[in-house]
């Protein structure tokens, strides 16, 4: 759903707005939120720009390294799933933009940040969610461990003799 609600966005924008054109439902809304047509060489948020073709080969290794690896992936590893998918989706949903006008359509516009797409969002919060997956198996292994450790200094009984076994 991520690239197909990617497409259609940039292709309706495309429809109603001039390249630069720029939109917003309220004139007071305009310094915060707005809608503008920005055609991207670079990458994500502008970054860049003009190495669209580093970035097209960039995407397919990419999404070629996520479908390789996805199927690796235990389905009970819920996060890195969901991480992995939204990078995809994100990172498809560019490439099909640098292919078929060789730059890549973004629109959303809020304050000074730079303008970004659906995909760019798929990508960033993929990448969040990779990072938070990342973080709570930290915390799991830690506490593992910390049980372990008190269970085997639990487990130290006397012998017969007084010695520890």
């Amino acid at each position: 759903p991520i690239i197909v609600i990617d497409q259609i966005s940039k292709a309706y924008l495309r429809s109603q707005l001039a390249p630069g054109e720029m939109w917003a439902p309220w004139d007071w809304l305009m310094p915060y939120a707005r809608i503008i047509h920005v055609t991207n060489t670079g990458a994500a948020f502008g970054i860049f720009q003009g190495l669209g073709d580093v970035f097209r080969i960039l995407a397919i290794i990419v999404a070629g390294a996520i479908l390789w690896y996805f199927p690796q992936v235990p389905k009970a590893e819920r996060l890195l799933r969901i991480a992995l998918s939204m990078q995809f989706a994100g990172a498809v949903g560019n490439l099909i933009d640098r292919f078929r006008q060789g730059f890549v359509t973004d629109f959303i516009s809020i304050g000074t940040f730079p303008v970004w797409n659906v995909a760019d969002a798929s990508i960033t919060v993929g990448v969040g969610v990779l990072l938070l997956g990342m973080w709570l198996q930290e915390r799991r292994e830690k506490k593992a461990a910390q049980e372990a450790q008190e269970s085997v200094e639990n487990s130290d009984t006397p012998a017969e003799n007084g010695e520890v076994l």
